[in-house]
């Protein structure tokens, strides 16, 4: 398994004030040190993509926008650049083109066969459009390496994205390729940026994947609504790789958005998508960070647990979170830090084959994303 990092990569920053804070990743990384996490990892470093991997889905005239933007550090509102959520700043092409070259280095290890698994928890940058930045988001790292997959001959990759926002960038550069399956699962488009991901967003052939949850919707009901659709349509698709985004930003204590899941939810999640990947994938697990803007008390620890679920070493919840980086916690944010790895909860769930409640929120928004693609794929939309 691979972790890749580079200290570099919190380079990746839009200023003070910014939700989007490197102190993030900064964080996460040094909790996966002192728990020891990392040890005995095959931690690797990146170089950043070049213009050629990049033009995979972004266009030409996008990328020479970006990097006079990094040159001068004036905005380009036409592609996006120098807006409240995307900040123009001088360096975002070298930032941003790290952040894809470290997704492109899980990538290349997990298909080239030298590790079965890889994390880069510095990406996930799902937002990002072919010519235009969007959402804290400059260069799709995610979409890169669905794209470098394809060039190195995959035929069947698959997409999860469970960040609380919809994976619009990812699924607009593949909406059209059958060859990609993107499921997302996020709060509903009419209470959260961007305002699409509704479930009639299919795609040409059912490949676009649209789970659209109420507001308030906490781990019974999220984790209902992705065994009800995430593992048949994988085992249906049989990807040859699974790339999955872990955004932790549908976290309860998360600014930014509503839905109301724990870490132990979110940690139970990660699980979930580790066994769908030695199922339906051979193994072949790329993982990448995302959305998250609880940056003490939810980031570190959900992406501590992402990593070592990755390594086959999941941390036990109660496992009490190490002096060491409680003290640095304090002394880079004021912070107070959590004092265990876990907010306390025991996720259950109850599969939809045992029932489908047409007043339920979650049910109905289930029943009508496996309406609108179950029957692309064979499968029966009815529990």
């Amino acid at each position: 398994m691979r972790v890749v990092w580079d200290d570099r990569l919190v380079s990746y920053d839009f200023g003070p004030g910014h939700p989007l804070a490197p102190v993030r990743v900064e964080l996460t990384m040094e909790l996966a040190r002192d728990l020891g996490v990392l040890d005995g990892a095959d931690v690797i470093g990146c170089a950043p993509a070049t213009d050629d991997e990049l033009a995979l889905v972004h266009s030409r005239d996008y990328i020479a926008s970006v990097k006079e933007v990094s040159r001068t550090g004036r905005p380009d509102l036409r592609h996006g650049l120098g807006t409240e959520d995307n900040p123009a700043f001088a360096g975002v092409h070298e930032a941003s083109a790290l952040v894809a070259g470290a997704t492109l280095a899980a990538a290349r290890a997990v298909w080239s066969g030298e590790a079965e698994h890889a994390v880069n928890v510095a990406g996930g940058l799902h937002h990002a459009m072919p010519a235009a930045a969007s959402g804290f988001c400059v260069y799709n790292d995610p979409a890169v390496a669905i794209a470098w997959l394809l060039s190195q001959g995959a035929s069947r990759v698959a997409y999860v994205d469970v960040d609380v926002h919809h994976g619009d960038g990812v699924q607009a550069m593949f909406l059209d390729d059958p060859r990609v399956l993107t499921i997302s699962l996020h709060e509903s488009p009419r209470t959260l940026f961007p305002g699409t991901g509704f479930p009639h967003e299919t795609g040409a052939e059912g490949t676009a994947v649209n789970v659209a949850l109420p507001a308030g919707c906490g781990d019974t009901g999220w984790l209902r609504a992705f065994h009800a659709v995430v593992p048949p349509l994988l085992r249906h698709f049989a990807p040859e790789v699974l790339v999955t985004q872990q955004g932790c930003d549908s976290h309860a204590l998360d600014p930014l958005a509503h839905l109301m899941l724990s870490l132990d939810g979110q940690r139970t999640a990660y699980a979930a998508l580790h066994r769908l990947a030695h199922e339906t994938a051979g193994g072949r697990w790329i993982a990448v960070g995302g959305g998250g803007y609880e940056l003490v008390q939810v980031v570190p620890r959900a992406w501590t647990h992402l990593i070592a679920e990755a390594l086959g070493r999941p941390v036990e919840p109660a496992t009490p979170t190490p002096a060491s980086w409680r003290a640095l916690v304090e002394g880079r944010t004021r912070d107070v830090p959590p004092l265990t790895m876990t907010d306390g909860r025991d996720p259950q769930w109850r599969d939809i084959s045992e029932g489908y409640d047409p007043a339920d929120a979650v049910d109905r928004a289930v029943i009508a994303t496996r309406n609108a693609v179950f029957p692309f794929h064979g499968l029966d939309p009815m529990p």
